[in-house]
Parts: C-alpha cells; structure tokens; sequence
C-alpha cells in the first residue's frame, strides 16, 4: 500500500457543468485528509502529508471498525453546527486554535472517495466504480466516519439549494474519471460565498475591538511578489482574536511585506500565518468585498494561498 497518494483537487468555477456525466456532492467546508489502514493500524494524514492521527482520534477510531482489512480514504474533517452544517471555525476550536495541541473529537470524516482496498490500488478505476466500492465500505449515517453522499439532482439547482441552506458550496466530479492528482479539470468546486486562503501581512491596533485587533491587512500572490488584497475587520470571537493577536506580535517585520499598502499606525507583520476568509466578490481595483474571517490555516493543512490573475 502506497505510503501517501498527492490528492486530486478540485478547480474553482462560477456555475456548475451540465449533463450527465457528471455527479455532486456537498462541499464540506473542513479540513482535507487521507486516512490509511493496514495491518499495523490507522493512520489519518494530512494535505500536506503530517501524521495527524493524533489530533482526529475519534475519526481513527471510526476508520478501526470499518470492515476492510487495508484501504485509504480521501475526505474532509468536519465539525457540524448545530443544524447540521460544516462549521470551519468549530473545527479549528475543537483543533486548539493554529498550533494547537487539543484533539479535535468532536469531529468527523465525510469520505468521498476510496483509493485502495484490501491490497488493491483503485485509483484508474472511473469514479462511479470506486464509489460503488466506497459504499460497500461505509454502511449507515452514523458514526464518525460516513459517506458523502452522492446527490442525484441538476447542478444549478443543487447548488441554489446548498446556498440557500447555507453552505459554502458544491463539488462536481466527473464519473468515468481515474483519481488523478492535482487540478486536472476532473472535479470542480462551485461556491455560494467565495472562501480562499490569504496571508497575514499586519494588523492595525484597537483599543475598542476584540482582541485589540481592529482589522488585518491580508496579501495573495501576484507576479511580482506579495500583493496587498484587502482587509478584515469581520468574523472574529473574543478567544480566536487574543489569540491571533498574541501570534502576531510575536513575528512582527519592520516594513511592509507585500506592494499596494501603505498607512500609519500598522503594525506590520512577517507572511507566515495564513487565514482563511469568506467574502463577496472584488472591487474594481482587486480587492476583497465584505471579507469575514474564517479561521487560520494549519501548515500542515498546505492550504494554497491566492494568486491574483
């Protein structure tokens, strides 16, 4: 059994594609993770291939009772609210916060895919194969390990649905498709409110606000360097902005790290934490609209920064 299989990813598309050759699911607004069993037990990697069966015990021990003898499990970890909804930003404080140490056992995995059983490699079988496959695997809505369901219904519809239920999105995947790694163009995301990762490049200091952070400045890649994209004021607790504000002041820089911002009063701060943000749409000039933030992202989840144009 292949030690780490680099994930199929999906490309990010404004409306979702037509016909029968495609199937849906639910975007699972979480954390992406493969989980591995073999003879010597469980293991739940990550995106960016760390060993977090530690930090998901709960999903190890869902994956333990699933009757297979080997087999890897491509799905997301989630936290649901209490109406039943992917909550990131539950996820991250069930996690501890980013770099912390807490064992997130309040949260589950919604496998969507299965790439090796019982000492076979699934991954140039069509989609539709290996999903028969996947649900003979997982039986029952139960438990921390469970299926994501496959969703018979037209895209646009689906869609207008999941965002009326407040979700983040939907997949759409081609079925007669081998698992290939990357953005091949096999699976797409469609999303109701944008959410895409950025970096921290500073923060400008409140008295009044909630952690004392009165807005971060955010940046994403552009072609020549950091490019400043923004701000967020937005979608902060208490608890999360302390606690952002502590990591900040600790990488603090002498000068601005990114092009296209410059203001008294900042504290500015070294590119190292990236932040996950929900937000609305552009302005004429590239920047992000009504941004909230949703939580930090993990190194180890390797989420990909934004890239402008």
């Amino acid at each position: 059994m292949p030690a780490r299989i680099e994930p199929c990813l999906a490309s990010l598309m404004p409306k979702p594609p037509a016909g029968p050759g495609w199937l849906f699911e639910v975007k699972w607004d979480g954390y992406r993770l493969a989980v591995h069993r073999d003879a010597k037990g469980v293991r739940v990697i990550t995106r960016g291939g760390h060993d977090w069966t530690h930090r998901f015990p709960s999903i190890a021990a869902g994956a333990a009772e699933l009757d297979a003898g080997s087999f890897i499990l491509d799905g997301e970890a989630v936290v649901l609210d209490g109406a039943g909804r992917a909550d990131f930003g539950l996820l991250q404080q069930a996690l501890g916060g980013r770099g912390g140490k807490a064992k997130a056992e309040s949260a589950m995995l919604f496998a969507f895919d299965l790439l090796y059983l019982n000492g076979h490699d699934l991954t140039r079988m069509t989609l539709s194969e290996r999903r028969h496959m996947l649900e003979d695997l997982i039986d029952g809505e139960s438990g921390t390990v469970r299926l994501s369901e496959e969703v018979e219904a037209d895209g646009a519809e689906f869609l207008a649905s999941a965002c009326r239920f407040g979700l983040e999105g939907i997949i759409a995947k081609r079925r007669d498709a081998p698992y290939r790694p990357g953005r091949g163009g096999d699976w797409l995301k469609i999303k109701c409110v944008q959410s895409e990762s950025f970096l921290i490049i500073g923060y400008e200091p409140s008295g009044a606000a909630l952690g004392g952070i009165g807005r971060l400045l955010l940046a994403g890649h552009g072609n020549y360097g950091l490019t400043y994209v923004g701000s967020v004021g937005t979608g902060f607790t208490n608890a999360s902005a302390t606690a952002l504000r502590k990591q900040l002041d600790r990488i603090t820089a002498t000068s601005p790290p990114a092009r296209g911002f410059s203001s008294k009063g900042v504290v500015w701060v070294k590119p190292k934490l990236t932040a996950e943000i929900a937000y609305r749409g552009w302005t004429h000039d590239e920047k992000l609209r009504h941004a909230s933030f949703k939580g930090l992202r993990e190194n180890a989840d390797e989420a990909i920064v934004y890239r402008l144009g």
